[in-house]
């Protein structure tokens, strides 16, 4: 049995999907970026709080499972091309967030207020949430992206697994750079960070600056199998085996994060002193608005970019 609800969260309003054979919660925030919130298995949290909404909500810092559009982790500066359109972004905005470089991160809908839901539903066999957000019709949105789209956010929960796909639809005759991505943070409760066992299904690491960025160039890799122990991450992957599913597991508990379509790269994070992961699924590899070339997506007028990826949640 499924269904869907209206909750509260940290004082925001929240919609919350759960099957009760499975005692799965998932939880959204519309009027603060469509935000994963929270996924509970049997009382447990499965998603990193880090400061908890009400932290996201005062400064965007990144909890749960948020979204980064229209690019993923940073930017190399405050200005890039692209389409044969050249943007400037200002430094002051309040919809920038800087990394610890000061170059613009995480894009520009962090706790994004005007997301509309458009679809809510429950029946047996899942429950299900939609939203749209129209990203041309707010100017100051349109000054640091002016590429008119829409994107939708299909949430579904069925059983076990958490299905969200993104659908991004140009509004007008401009072609749209697509380089969006998630964030989840994902940990184990009650079990210590370095038993945590993880698989990534990874082939390729791009290289890296001391900035984060990109370098051009690009190594082999294979990732053991096995407890995070004291390994950590922060890097960049493409060329991911078919299919394409990372894996945390540990203490009767195993969380898979499938790229199930449009999502080629892979961002894995697991900073040291810090017990959480993330599985990142990206559309672009970072800085790819300003770097251009074959990697960046462009969707042009009358077609859409799909992308999609799940997190299953099972116990032994």
């Amino acid at each position: 049995m499924h269904q869907i609800a209206d909750t509260t969260t940290a004082g925001h309003p929240t919609v919350t999907l759960s099957c009760a054979d499975t005692a799965i919660e998932a939880t959204f925030a519309p009027t603060l970026g469509m935000i994963g919130c929270s996924l509970r298995q049997r009382g447990a949290e499965l998603l990193g709080q880090r400061g908890g909404l009400a932290k996201y909500a005062a400064s965007g810092s990144t909890m749960g499972i948020p979204l980064l559009h229209p690019w993923a982790n940073r930017l190399s500066g405050f200005s890039y091309a692209v389409g044969g359109r050249t943007v400037t972004l200002d430094p002051a905005s309040p919809l920038l967030h800087r990394d610890g470089n000061g170059l613009p991160m995480h894009g520009l809908v962090a706790a994004y207020p005007r997301w509309t839901v458009v679809q809510r539903g429950a029946t047996a066999a899942h429950a299900s949430l939609s939203a749209v957000l129209d990203f041309g019709a707010d100017p100051a949105l349109a000054a640091a992206f002016p590429f008119p789209h829409t994107l939708r956010l299909d949430i579904e929960l069925r059983h076990t697994t958490l299905a969200i796909s993104t659908t991004l639809r140009p509004t007008a005759d401009v072609a749209v750079p697509v380089s969006f991505g998630f964030h989840p943070y994902l940990q184990l409760p009650g079990v210590e960070r370095a038993a945590w066992y993880v698989e990534a299904p990874v082939r390729q690491r791009l290289l890296l600056d001391a900035r984060m960025l990109p370098t051009g160039g690009r190594e082999p890799i294979f990732i053991e199998p096995g407890p995070l122990d004291d390994r950590t991450f922060d890097d960049l992957f493409a060329d991911l085996r078919t299919p394409a599913r990372f894996v945390l597991s540990g203490g009767g508990r195993r969380i898979t994060v499938a790229f199930d379509e449009g999502y080629p790269f892979a961002q894995i994070y697991a900073p040291a002193g810090e017990s959480l992961i993330c599985f990142e699924p990206m559309t672009a590899p970072t800085n790819a608005l300003a770097a251009g070339g074959d990697a960046l997506p462009m969707v042009a007028s009358g077609n859409a970019y799909r992308a999609a990826f799940s997190i299953t949640a099972e116990l032994a």
